[in-house]
């Protein structure tokens, strides 16, 4: 048997790929500290778990839940985005639940792009924008985030008739991988890129509640007139501890939510309804292990910020995810860094390229493990002579 052509076109996964890396390397009994993927530590609020297990004894629960997630489901989500961003969001046409705002991403490239649309990407990007792309049969075109425009997309250069035949565009602020965060003018530049070319604007907000010292990230429905032209997505993933209860939604335009919807409602059953359930709880509930958990981040990250200047580094605190993206000792290419650190070090983190061309030069670090295996890493790239300038100091 073969395998399709659309799956010869993608690249394995790149966390999976890593964790086989750190599975040999583990194997030899090296005790690794994995800085790669961006799993929260910590666990689910009290009160979501609480009212999941409630859940869990209500016979009605166990049966299939409704397309497009429960209404009471719907409701809290659009309630708490109404309360969070100042927006109107509709429960009833411009919400649907999603199994993960990664799954939302996928099917909402299957339900617009053709074979030979044009999608257009941050680069680097979470991979599953332009892999799906692929798998739909669409082109990715890369937009490059530089940290000379603070990791934003410059949609200037983007050619004419590139932007003419483009069907979507991904934008993710906070972001993955860079922690680039933008204001609420960028977004209303790229509501207004996106009406001119009359494009669907899909804003990744996965890390809005993620934010540290003064910043606050923004709804793109904030933007007047956004609805006609965007969607944006979300997940409880990481601001509530619940990367493996499979739970996000999408709002926002409400065609292109009926379009989401209708190709979900082919290809899966929506969420179990005890999580929504857990998910409701989570709106409308204390916002305090948030708030305890983002401290522990900007510790966390406050920690990651020393140690990197000790070694030779330049780094300014990140304002938002749990993601540190730093360059690479120079003479050195992103993959070359990354295997150094695990081979030398026992440390994982991904190099930029996993996340596109533009990454070369820079690697990921994710602040989700404790301030002690950190402070642990830095010893041990001490250790081994890991430094920024590791090709010109004498170290």
């Amino acid at each position: 048997m073969e395998i399709s052509n659309r799956l010869k076109a993608i690249p394995p996964y790149v966390f999976a790929e890593l964790d086989k890396k750190r599975a040999v390397v583990a194997a030899r009994g090296v005790d690794v500290i994995n800085l790669g993927i961006g799993d929260p530590d910590q666990a689910t609020p009290a009160h979501v778990v609480k009212a999941m297990k409630d859940a869990l004894d209500n016979p009605l629960n166990h049966r299939y839940p409704p397309f497009g997630g429960t209404k009471e489901y719907k409701e809290a989500a659009a309630a708490w985005c109404n309360r969070r961003f100042g927006i109107e969001i509709n429960p009833e046409n411009e919400i649907t639940s999603l199994i993960g705002s990664k799954e939302g991403i996928h099917n909402i490239i299957a339900a617009f792009v053709d074979p030979g649309d044009i999608s257009l990407i941050p680069d680097p990007a979470y991979p599953v924008y332009k892999t799906s792309t692929i798998l739909a049969g669409g082109t990715p075109h890369t937009m490059p985030l530089l940290a000379k425009n603070g990791f934003r997309a410059d949609l200037s250069t983007i050619p004419e008739d590139v932007a003419r035949k483009a069907k979507i565009m991904f934008l993710n602020y906070p972001n993955n991988p860079t922690a680039g965060v933008c204001d609420l003018a960028y977004l209303e530049e790229a509501v207004a890129f996106a009406r001119k070319y009359d494009i669907l604007f899909v804003h990744d907000l996965a890390y809005s509640e993620m934010v540290y010292d003064g910043y606050v990230a923004h709804s793109v429905f904030e933007v007047k007139g956004a609805k006609d032209v965007a969607i944006e997505l979300h997940s409880l993933s990481k601001a509530h501890n619940m990367t493996g209860w499979r739970i996000g939604f999408a709002i926002g335009n409400a065609y292109a939510i009926k379009g989401l919807a209708q190709l979900k409602s082919n290809i899966d059953t929506d969420v179990f309804r005890a999580v929504q359930a857990a998910a409701i709880a989570a709106f409308n509930g204390p916002t305090d292990d948030i708030e305890r958990c983002n401290a522990l981040y900007k510790e966390r990250r406050d920690v990651a910020v020393a140690g990197f200047r000790k070694l030779g580094w330049t780094v300014d605190p990140i304002k938002a995810t749990f993601y540190m993206w730093l360059p690479v000792p120079s003479g050195m290419s992103s993959a070359e860094f990354s295997t150094l650190m695990l081979e030398e070090a026992g440390i994982v983190v991904p190099p930029g390229t996993a996340y596109g061309a533009c990454g070369e030069g820079y690697f990921r670090l994710s602040l989700c493990t404790s301030k002690e295996r950190l402070q642990e890493a830095f010893e041990r790239m001490e250790k081994h002579s890991i430094r920024f300038d590791r090709n010109t100091s004498k170290v």
